[in-house]
């Protein structure tokens, strides 16, 4: 199988160097990796440069744009221009951070994976953090799915999801897309990916915590579903104040008429995969 793998960065130089030498020193080599330089101020191209000079298989990529940490549209805008340098003869696709260490056998494990069921359109392993000297599974949501970090798809449910959304919600989104299409989403414990900086590190707090809501509306998940969601993902931040924040936010979306992020059909069909993976849970 060919890997291609797509890194955005901006300002990435404290760890750009620890990523992409996990990724050089895997079992079974990328045969692609663009880092698309995103506007950095600091030492993240030359960095990226000295790779370069040792592995041919390394491009960089130097793009514009906005200078605010937009949770979606800045990461997602930047993969996409990286995945433009790109040519077709990929079997693998992914978007990694700039922030991770890599076990070396990950991707000779995420390729096992992907050979032993066709119908897996996507997997990947778990992301870990730092905590008082432990590395500890970074627990921001349920471990069967895919953290917007590490995310490895196989070509053909990549182009049956239409590639990734640049907005709030879109490492949601792609694994429901991709159920919708019949695809399979894997998750194992055989994978423990090094975290290097906390989910959301770069993000205005104040600004993002209405779009958490506004994203699960475009998500089409209706009122009950965005409730049950707010009150869980509030709990696992373990601050109850965003679960208001998050209702907010999506009844601003609703008041403005947002641009779902789905078609009724699939909106329909997500719906209802929410509410039996919460009577699973229950009823289990």
């Amino acid at each position: 199988m060919r890997i291609y793998i797509v890194i955005p960065a901006h300002n990435e130089a404290d760890f750009i160097g620890l990523t992409l030498q996990s990724l050089v020193s895997q079992t079974f080599l990328p045969s692609e990796i663009v880092v698309v330089n995103d506007q950095s101020t600091d030492a993240t191209p030359k960095i990226v440069q000295d790779f370069i000079k040792k592995h041919p298989f390394i491009q960089l990529k130097n793009t514009t744009s906005s200078e605010a940490h937009q949770p979606g549209s800045k990461v997602i805008n930047a993969f996409n221009a990286g995945l433009a340098e790109l040519d077709e003869n990929y079997d693998l696709i992914c978007k990694f951070d700039a922030d991770l260490i890599f076990p070396e056998n990950y991707l000779e494990t995420i390729v096992e994976i992907f050979k032993k069921d066709p119908k897996i359109g996507m997997a990947a392993g778990h992301c870990t953090i730092e905590k008082n000297g432990d590395w500890i599974i970074e627990n921001l949501t349920d471990k069967d799915h895919i953290r917007g970090a590490l995310k490895c798809y196989r070509k053909e449910c990549f182009k049956a999801i239409k590639g990734i959304k640049p907005a709030m919600g879109w490492d949601t989104v792609d694994e429901l897309l991709a159920q919708f299409h019949g695809w399979k989403i894997q998750t194992t414990d055989k994978l423990f990916v090094k975290h290097l900086k906390p989910t959301g590190a770069n993000y205005n707090n104040k600004a993002s915590r209405y779009k958490q809501g506004k994203a699960f509306y475009r998500l089409g998940y209706g009122f009950l579903i965005t409730g049950i969601a707010s009150a869980k993902l509030a709990f696992m931040k373990k601050d109850f104040g965003l679960f208001p924040a998050y209702l907010k936010g999506y009844f601003q979306a609703k008041r403005s008429k947002e641009e779902l992020l789905v078609s009724e059909e699939e909106g329909k069909f997500i719906r209802d995969l929410r509410w039996k993976k919460m009577k699973g849970k229950i009823f289990k």
